[in-house]
């Protein structure tokens, strides 16, 4: 049974084009360290599963489960992450990008800044490590948030995720959570929410593929 091997994907820019939000040196340790140890250990846990799989080791497939979720669902987490971030001053980090989006976010929440006010709350109010995302379902647009590296796959569209890993931004703002949080919204890249609002979840995911 063979089985693929992902890759770290490469960004869509510098490591410092997100300064001062997000600084060079977090963007090079979170990416080229953080994200490439989730890719490492998902091949060798789905390495190792495809031979428990041969060898019908039901125990041993059982036992992998949680390193598969768990890298699994940091490779996707970040992935999904990088390009819903943008350099502040491209137009992408504009909310004009997104007009169909930022449409149904007024309908829902009443204006883009009281979307915000909500989405950080949600943000600041996690206890521990995880993720506070954007996503599209049947009934529309929900603010959802995640435990450790536990990913949007049961249907949602993911539109937009903030990591809440104290890697993604303890060497910059050290304890200040709600600083990164305020901050975040100046690198969002809403031209990339924008497509994910208007396609499925398969179109989301689609840069997986790509680090196949």
């Amino acid at each position: 049974m063979s089985v693929g091997s992902y890759s770290l994907p490469a960004l869509p820019y510098a490591y410092n084009a997100l300064e001062p939000s997000i600084s060079a040196q977090i963007m090079e340790l979170h990416h080229s360290k953080h994200h490439q140890t989730y890719v490492t250990n998902l091949n060798n846990a789905l390495k190792s599963y495809s031979t428990a799989s041969s060898s019908n080791d039901i125990p041993q497939q059982i036992a992998l489960q949680q390193a598969i979720k768990f890298n699994g669902g940091g490779h996707i987490n970040h992935s999904l992450f990088w390009e819903n971030l943008a350099p502040a001053n491209s137009p992408e980090a504009k909310t004009d990008s997104a007009p169909s989006l930022v449409a149904a976010i007024d309908k829902t929440w009443g204006s883009v800044d009281s979307f915000k006010a909500t989405f950080n709350k949600a943000l600041l109010g996690l206890q521990g490590s995880g993720w506070g995302w954007l996503v599209k379902d049947s009934q529309g647009l929900r603010i959802v948030t995640t435990k450790d590296q536990d990913p949007v796959v049961s249907g949602e569209v993911p539109i937009l995720g903030v990591d809440m890993w104290e890697h993604a931004y303890y060497l910059q703002y050290l304890n200040g959570k709600a600083a990164y949080v305020e901050n975040i919204w100046n690198v969002i890249n809403w031209k990339t929410a924008e497509k994910r609002y208007k396609g499925s979840a398969q179109d989301a995911f689609s840069v997986l593929k790509a680090s196949l």
